[in-house]
């Protein structure tokens, strides 16, 4: 029987049981595979890895393990220098979007309300999540570790938090996103690009008070929501304020 030391940083250990967290790990095995098949088939998906060192040297996914390894495995840096090493992450993108799963509906609406490109649709089946994640390159939102292992996902993150709040703020942090936040361009509801709007074209639609008060208005092109700086508005960037000092 072979066996190799496997050793799980930071975060990564979320994915782990508490007896295995923060320590070396050995593992047996008859039949040499991938390195990213030992990995996933102690909990972590690959989307979350980011660097893999066998025996102090970086390796990629295809490594073969062999008897005797010592395996290091490390999520995303964000201030260390490993720009000489094998990233295993895809390169950031420009521009960052997203597609969330069905049991992040919550979260899709919040990161549309600050200004994030997020597919969202409640009956999402998983394949669909994966091709679009991987076709339109997208980073998936998910609970489901085991989504994340789809070989053609090669953005993804696993969410920890289970309310829609701290999800929000822990996708803004580990994206580091608070600078890239602008809020109100999106529809909530769709996730359409917002357009001004002036006030004679949707007059017989507003309420005369809202009429009497308002004189900037926006409209979704896609789902028709009429958007004005309203007690909605006003209570809304209380929330992003709150949301920006936890962050």
């Amino acid at each position: 029987m072979k066996r190799v030391d496997v050793r799980f940083y930071a975060e990564l250990n979320d994915f782990l049981p508490l007896w295995k967290r923060k320590r070396t790990t050995t593992c047996y095995f008859e039949v040499s595979g991938s390195i990213k098949d030992m990995t996933e088939a102690l909990g972590v998906p690959h989307t979350e890895v980011d660097l893999i060192l066998a025996n102090g040297e970086s390796v990629d996914f295809s490594y073969r393990v062999q008897d005797g390894d010592k395996i290091s495995v490390y999520p995303v840096f964000e201030s260390i220098d490993v720009s000489s090493l094998i990233r295993l992450r895809p390169a950031l993108l420009r521009e960052v979007r997203f597609i969330a799963d069905a049991h992040l509906g919550r979260l899709a609406a919040y990161l549309r309300m600050v200004g994030f490109d997020t597919l969202y649709q409640d009956d999402y089946k998983d394949e669909e999540l994966a091709r679009i994640s991987s076709g339109e390159r997208r980073t998936l939102l998910t609970r489901d570790r085991g989504l994340l292992k789809r070989n053609v996902i090669t953005r993804g993150y696993c969410v920890r938090a289970t309310h829609p709040r701290e999800q929000l703020v822990e996708v803004l942090r580990r994206f580091d996103l608070l600078r890239a936040m602008t809020p109100f361009q999106r529809c909530v509801h769709c996730n359409a690009v917002l357009q001004p709007c002036p006030k004679e074209l949707i007059s017989a639609q507003l309420l005369p008070e809202t009429k009497e008060h308002f004189d900037d208005f926006s409209i979704c092109p896609a789902c028709v929501p009429i958007y004005w700086k309203g007690s909605h508005y006003r209570r809304t960037q209380g929330f992003i304020e709150t949301i920006v000092g936890l962050i």
